[in-house]
């Protein structure tokens, strides 16, 4: 399938795990993919592999988000979809809303939420012709994981208002929602305990992979999702069941 032939797609934090996947499954399939990402070399490693373009970006900030948009559009002409996949994740703080440090906690949110809003603001002009964007939230939204948690509800509430701002220029923003994901940010950052003990109160009984969201972000992003958009989507093996 070439669902994505002549498309120019952004995938942030694309260095790595869930990300470099997502930039891999649309440069397959047709699109010129732009890696967006603070850690250059594995960045411009992955852009070089799938023959697409690394922009250095640190998406809490507003004037790198609209370099990237600029950078983009000098070299494309144009946006079509956007995946606001970067976060600090790997070796964050595991901490309490009532204890983290408040630096850390206002840096947290600037990248895990404002980042996904500023990334947004800046590429959403160069989506002419209408467009797509996915945010990556988490099941965590509906579990206790403290500012973490916090981050990713604010992700799912950013992606409904942003639906009704954005579809009157035919721009259509969802959200994917990960259960516990088999990566190495995963491993370096959740007690394996912890890690074991959600695995086994999943109906589906293992951790997911990468891959295992692969086909939702490409489908989201895509023509045959063309009247789907403000929702958040579950890829959790069952980890929270939501009426």
């Amino acid at each position: 399938m070439n669902r994505f032939e002549d498309k120019t797609a952004i995938v942030t934090g694309a260095a790595g795990g869930i990300g470099e996947a997502y930039a891999r499954a649309l440069a397959a399939e047709g699109a010129y993919v732009v890696i967006a990402d603070v850690n250059d070399d594995a960045g411009r490693a992955v852009a070089e592999s799938i023959g697409g373009l690394y922009v250095h970006t640190d998406v809490a900030d507003p004037d790198s988000a609209a370099a990237l948009a600029k950078a983009v559009v000098d070299e494309r002409g144009k946006i079509d979809a956007l995946v606001n996949n970067a976060a600090i994740y790997g070796g964050m703080k595991l901490d309490f809303l009532t204890t983290v440090p408040w630096d850390y906690y206002k840096k947290f949110m600037s990248v895990n939420l404002d980042g996904a809003l500023n990334v947004t603001r800046a590429c959403f002009p160069h989506m002419r012709h209408g467009g797509a964007i996915v945010n990556q939230s988490s099941t965590a939204a509906w579990v206790y994981s403290g500012f973490y948690g916090l981050a990713k509800v604010g992700v799912n509430g950013l992606t409904q208002q942003l639906a009704v701002e954005l579809g009157g220029q035919r721009i259509r923003i969802n959200a994917i929602a990960p259960g516990p994901i088999d990566t190495e940010a995963t491993r370096s950052t959740t007690p394996e305990e912890m890690v074991k003990d959600m695995v086994a109160k999943l109906p589906l009984g293992r951790m997911g992979t990468p891959d295992d969201l692969v086909g939702m972000c490409l489908f989201l992003l895509s023509d045959e999702a063309s009247w789907i958009t403000g929702q958040i989507f579950n890829v959790d093996g069952g980890q929270v069941i939501r009426s």
